[in-house]
């Protein structure tokens, strides 16, 4: 999961796939996996949502996506959980991507469940 490490400080693109560009929220998570595990996941929150093995917020480990509802619709934002009750995500519009972590009162309200992604297919 050290890619997604090298990721901090890019800037947020809509739509954004790549270190070059930028990275939105799912084009920054789909980076990392393909990177990292040579795993394609689907390019947006909503599908990546539906991919791997659902788990439990207390069975969380580094490398599992959490999923957030920022658009007042579930799924709607993704980060990659890296340990300590943090997670890495690019946030929005004029910001970078960053470490966040999710006992803070905004991601608590908004979460709405994570998944494991096995890494071996």
């Amino acid at each position: 999961m050290f890619q997604v490490l090298t990721s901090l400080g890019i800037d947020y693109r809509n739509g954004g796939r790549s270190p070059e560009s930028g990275f939105d929220c799912s084009g920054l998570v789909a980076h990392v996996y393909l990177e990292a595990f040579g795993v394609r996941l689907p390019r947006n929150s909503h599908g990546q949502s539906e991919f791997g093995s659902r788990i439990e917020r207390a069975e969380l480990e580094p490398g599992d996506l959490v999923f957030y509802n920022t658009l007042r619709r579930p799924y709607s934002h993704v980060g990659i959980y890296v340990g300590e009750g943090r997670f890495v995500h690019a946030p929005k519009s004029g910001a970078r991507v960053r470490v966040e972590r999710m006992e803070s009162h905004y991601w608590i309200e908004r979460f709405n469940g994570a998944r494991r992604i096995d890494t071996s297919l």
